[in-house]
């Protein structure tokens, strides 16, 4: 009766969801997105607020002029999980984004744990711009006419300041005065205006999508026009030689401003690259980061007009215009001014003061405010997709999947989640939280990039096991055994030229045995990058590399599927990851990386939110 329990137990855990041309057109969401819409989405979500910021601080601290380098390399590694959004987009176009993709190849369990992650990553993400450090910072003016730069938790908080800013800081000397809270964790006092612009934008996406797609080009095209302007306005002021700095040109320029010694730690070794090869990688990881955001195009499978071809266009293309501007930026920055004399906090309005044109530093406070406004819309719109998806699947209470009639929009799942961001922007301080949108992010991109693997090498007929009729959800079938014997010479020639059921469970076990071993790598390089390496650390590191090549070279040699989707074969485009399974493998190895990075603080905090999750999660069940 245990073994039983538990068989049933696991089968209902692994059970995937079935996408066919019969459930694609099960949708009551308005199709109404064009690529255009999801591009200018994409662009809004991803070049927020940090253009403006990111790229001072980084070539100032970590990389030098060489920013340009990292954010090359960053984009690069970006498109990868670009790709794998791109092709699930393409065959399954459903709400849902990783959740979705998940449960068709992993399974209900896991894709549970990664909606759960995203709901958590959308909250925080509303609240939140990036910087460095993942603050939000934003642009206000000072009294002498440029601008400085002044941070917070979050993009709603970031409109407070800037407009109390305005004012003479009238708002938080009022709440200050009458409701301050001295309570760790919390805010320094109730921020109702917040609560407000998160309810008016909550309101515009109700309202439906047309409408939100509409305010979010404006925005967009607003903020892509002040970078052209920077990059314009900035280039006429550009000096080759700022990439060129010799070590003596630094001490003697400092030397004749300071009339002392100083110390060149800071300032690195001059040139192109000033910090060195590891300066140049440390600055591509924070620059990772500003690429995160294109995901949100992915969750509108039910509202994309011809989701198979426009989601993925839409994905390249907005990785590729804010690859365009990062770099634009950050070369058009570095060239005006020397590095070591960038600000890190307002690099681009005293860069343009140095230079004789403050009086540009006025667009440059439009373009912040605008990307604010797209940075908050992106993060705001995919999160009620995320809920309605889950709740349609059974895995939240039925009511979030309700659907207006009129403006064919998630109304339950869109005012919840928003009055519920709304709230944490008025009382929480959200900077000890931070790293928990990150790590559900970089979960959630782990995981799609292991389902596009996977998904390539399943049989093109799974057999399905005569008990499926005992399952409430039509739509998900068990996973099954394999009847195939398997032999060890099948993991370099397999017996099929197609994909069998044994196939696929050497792509299963070679997939587990290769993310293990990039995470004891990954574990193995950031304990040695902090206490020193020394010849242990080495050979681990090689010993896990190699236990991570060989398990994808063996997936390598297993014979692909060339099945379509049913729904998908009758499309003009069906986008396809090239280059599997290298392609997925890298962007595993990338995201566990970046994962393994973040502080042991963080994770304790994701297994607390996990637990809850499991908690609720085997509720649902009962």
């Amino acid at each position: 009766l245990l073994f039983k329990m538990c068989s049933n137990i696991g089968r209902t855990l692994s059970r995937l969801k079935t996408v066919d041309e019969e459930t694609m057109g099960e949708s009551k969401l308005a199709r109404v997105l064009t690529v255009f819409d999801l591009t200018a989405l994409g662009v809004g979500a991803t070049l927020g607020a940090g253009v403006y910021i990111l790229t001072g601080s980084v070539a100032k601290d970590t990389t030098g002029p060489s920013v340009v380098i990292s954010f090359l390399i960053a984009a690069l590694t970006s498109i990868l999980s670009g790709l794998c959004y791109a092709e699930f987009g393409a065959r399954v176009p459903k709400a849902g984004s990783g959740y979705v993709y998940s449960y068709v190849t992993v399974g209900e369990c896991c894709a549970f744990v990664i909606g759960w992650n995203l709901i958590l990553s959308y909250v925080i993400g509303r609240l939140l711009c990036f910087n460095v450090a993942f603050k939000a910072p934003f642009i206000v003016p000072r009294r002498n006419g440029p601008f400085c730069v002044k941070t917070n938790a979050s993009v709603a908080r970031a409109w407070t300041g800037n407009f109390d800013a305005l004012i003479g800081n009238k708002i938080k000397t009022h709440m200050l005065s009458c409701c301050s809270m001295d309570v760790p964790g919390l805010a320094e006092y109730p921020d109702i205006f917040s609560f407000a612009i998160v309810m008016l934008l909550t309101a515009l996406i109700a309202f439906g999508v047309k409408e939100f797609a509409l305010v979010n080009k404006v925005f967009t095209v607003l903020n892509i026009g002040v970078i052209l302007f920077v990059v314009i306005a900035g280039l006429t002021q550009a000096d080759i030689h700022n990439w060129n700095w010799t070590t003596d040109e630094i001490h003697d320029y400092f030397g004749m401003v300071t009339q002392t010694t100083i110390d060149m730690t800071p300032y690195g070794t001059g040139g192109f690259m000033p910090f060195g090869f590891g300066g140049l990688i440390s600055g591509t990881a924070t620059c990772f980061y500003a690429f995160v955001g294109f995901d949100c195009i992915a969750t509108t499978g039910e509202e994309a007009i011809n989701p198979q071809k426009s989601i993925p266009l839409g994905i390249v293309l907005s990785l590729a215009v804010c690859c365009i501007a990062y770099l634009a930026i950050s070369a058009t920055l570095t060239l005006m001014r020397p590095y070591f004399l960038l600000d890190t906090l307002a690099p681009l309005p005293v860069a343009f003061e140095e230079v004789g044109m403050s009086w540009a530093s006025y667009p440059v406070a439009v373009g912040a405010i605008c990307a604010l406004s797209t940075s908050l819309l992106g993060a705001m719109f995919p999160m009620p997709r995320i809920i309605y998806a889950m709740a349609i699947d059974g895995l939240l209470f039925e009511f979030l999947a309700n659907v207006h009639k009129k403006t064919k929009t998630p109304l339950v799942a869109t005012f919840l989640s928003g009055t519920l961001a709304g709230i944490m922007a008025v009382f929480f301080d959200l900077k000890e939280l931070v790293d928990l949108m990150s790590i559900g992010t970089l979960a959630a991109y782990t995981l799609v990039a292991t389902s596009v693997l996977l998904l390539r090498y399943q049989p093109d007929a799974t057999p399905v096991s005569t008990d499926e009729a005992t399952y409430e959800k039509g739509d998900s079938k068990p996973i099954t055994q394999s009847t195939e014997s398997f032999e060890i010479r099948m993991l370099i020639q397999p017996k099929s030229s197609l994909p069998t059921q044994t196939v696929s469970s050497i792509v299963n076990w070679c997939t587990v045995a290769s993310a293990l071993s990039m995470t004891l790598f990954s574990v193995t390089a950031v304990l040695a990058s902090s206490s020193g390496w020394n010849g242990a650390s080495i050979a681990f590191s090689v010993i896990f590399m190699i236990c991570s090549i060989l398990p994808m070279i063996c997936i390598g040699m297993q014979p692909q599927s060339n099945k379509k989707l049913s729904f998908a074969a009758k499309s003009h485009l069906l986008f396809q990851v090239p280059l599997v399974p290298t392609v997925p493998a890298l962007n595993m190895f990338v995201n566990i990386y970046l994962m393994v990075s973040l502080p042991p603080s963080t994770w304790y905090k994701m297994l607390i939110w996990l637990v809850m999750g499991k908690l609720f999660f085997y509720e649902l069940l009962k």
